[in-house]
């Protein structure tokens, strides 16, 4: 049986035929990545670099600075204390910004003041303006370091990329503490302390031109909301108390009054910023951001591993340079195989298992493996074996820390909101930050109280100058390791946070992390009505919970 068209009376000879209809976008097209991506990656991951780079050469050059400037020992302290403030106490604020002002240019202001700030360090003629600078480079580094990576959460959005880009991430912030212990003693005791800032000067330049040039971001990504002022006050003040009260008492002490305050009023100004955000209409923090189970765990266990490993590097640095005699070039050197440890596991091991089995059961052993490295440094003695005791002890502590922070990196934004990725890469920064300032204060005064403790109770025994050396000598150690063995317990605590609070499947099974919104497009594309420009990054639920 056939069909036959209609009569042609049916179409009326005066029907003028209407636009020509838009064509759908496919979903495939509309979601496409950047093909610009990797190289984006590049210069992102080049900052993060010169982050950690900073950070490492700093510490290094203090002395040395300290010196020049004639700054004393009371104040020498601002010279890291600044930084940390600033960075600290304004990561929330710069996490927002990037949402609303854009990652991209969010990150190159970032780059580009962080270039000056460190070309005006360099240049301290006094304190006040090596201070000056040091606030600076915090304040900007606050800018840069969301923006890092909340561009990555939204431009690598499939499960294999994702990997691959935070894996890549964590292996150049491991590059930039080595070579930042070997450029930093080579500047110092070859050069200038000057040049430990100036180093940062072509790093930051050169990643800045290569975003400017290559990094494109989702154009639905951002947040439009306006800017939660009191909540930015109140995060600022908050943090930078928590952070300098904590500091204090590492060098003072817990119960000198100064402390108390500041530790006091860090508490009283978190709980007015928690109850400002639950009324606030454009929160600068969203709670759901950190009430969510998966990223309330990523947040507590990375604060927790932070905390213990800061104190454990700290402790095998002084032990290396101070008992064992090693210059600070030697030192540098010797610790490259934690870097080396760390580089493997977050590109052999977390990049290439991130997609195959769930966040916590390579979380909570690579903590858990850490963990192990630690308690082998509790073995430290005077005159101990490098090869058979410390350089074993680094490559295991790397391996697992390496594993289990690409995993957490990412998690920390997967399944949020594109608009709230920002904020929410600020807050793992935030626990970085503040973690490791907490346990480096609270493990340095452990080993503080019982070297004085061993000190005391062995002073009968020294009875000439080398006994004494001897004696001092062996205190230190004993209180290292002693310090040590509690890092230890903090470690097994953030794989025990880890394997409980964190459930989500993750990527397992391979199933990708959607892009924003299959009706979104990105900024190198025609853009679709606003009412469709939110989406959510995917997250994959186990219903059994495990």
């Amino acid at each position: 049986m056939s069909i036959t068209p209609g009569p042609p009376h049916h179409r009326p000879a005066h029907a003028v035929p209407g636009p020509t209809p838009r064509p759908a976008v496919p979903r495939s097209q509309a979601c496409a990545p950047d093909t610009k991506r990797w190289r984006a990656l590049v210069f992102i991951a080049t900052a993060q670099l010169m982050i950690v780079l900073d950070v490492t050469i700093v510490n290094i050059a203090l002395p040395s600075a300290q010196t020049d400037l004639g700054i004393s020992d009371s104040d020498r302290h601002w010279i890291i204390t600044a930084y940390a403030l600033a960075f600290g106490g304004l990561l929330l604020f710069g996490g927002r910004i990037a949402d609303l002002w854009g990652r991209k240019r969010t990150f190159i202001v970032g780059l580009l003041g962080f270039a000056a700030a460190s070309a005006l360090g360099g240049a301290a003629a006094n304190p006040a303006m090596l201070f000056g600078s040091r606030t600076l480079q915090g304040a900007f580094a606050a800018l840069l370091a969301p923006a890092a990576l909340s561009l990555l959460a939204v431009m690598f959005t499939e499960a294999t990329e994702r990997a691959k880009a935070f894996g890549t991430h964590g292996a150049m912030g491991s590059a930039g503490g080595a070579l930042g212990l070997i450029i930093g003693g080579v500047l110092t005791e070859y050069m200038d302390w000057r040049w430990s800032f100036f180093v940062n000067t072509p790093f930051a330049v050169l990643a800045a031109t290569g975003a400017y040039v290559v990094v494109r971001e989702p154009e639905g990504s951002r947040n439009r909301s306006p800017l939660d002022i009191p909540g930015v006050v109140l995060s600022t003040l908050a943090l930078a108390s928590l952070v300098y009260g904590v500091t204090r008492a590492g060098s003072h002490d817990w119960r000198e009054t100064v402390t108390i305050v500041f530790l006091a009023a860090a508490v009283v100004l978190l709980a007015g910023f928690v109850l400002m955000e639950q009324k606030a209409r454009a929160p600068l923090l969203p709670l759901t951001v950190v009430t969510e189970r998966n990223r309330g765990g990523v947040y507590a266990s990375v604060a927790l591993v932070m905390s213990g490993m800061f104190g454990m590097t700290l402790f095998l640095a002084y032990y290396l340079q101070i008992v064992e005699g090693y210059t600070p070039i030697t030192a540098g050197f010797a610790s490259l195989p934690m870097s080396a440890g760390s580089i493997m596991g977050s590109t052999q091991i977390g990049a290439r298992l991130m997609n195959r089995i769930r966040p916590r059961l390579l979380m909570a052993p690579g903590f858990l493996v850490a963990a192990a490295g630690g308690l082998m440094l509790t073995q430290l003695e005077v005159g101990s074996s490098y090869a058979r005791l410390v350089l074993p002890a680094q490559l295991l502590m790397g391996l697992g820390i390496g594993s289990a922070l690409t995993a957490a990196m990412s998690l920390a934004t997967h399944g949020v909101k594109p608009r709230d990725a920002g904020v929410a890469s600020a807050m793992v920064n935030t626990s970085q930050q503040v973690g490791g300032a907490i346990g480096t204060a609270v493990l340095n005064t452990i080993a503080a109280s019982t070297t004085t403790a061993y000190i005391a109770s062995q002073a009968g025994d020294a009875t000439g100058p080398a006994s004494a050396k001897a004696l001092q000598l062996e205190s230190m150690v004993h209180g290292y390791t002693t310090a040590i063995s509690w890092a230890v317990g903090i470690l097994a605590l953030s794989a025990l946070s880890a394997f409980t609070l964190i459930t989500t499947q993750g990527w397992a099974g391979n199933q990708p992390v959607a892009a924003p919104d299959e009706t979104q497009t990105h900024s190198w594309q025609e853009p679709l009505p606003p009412d469709t420009a939110h989406g959510m990054l995917a997250t994959t639920e186990d219903p059994r919970g495990l």
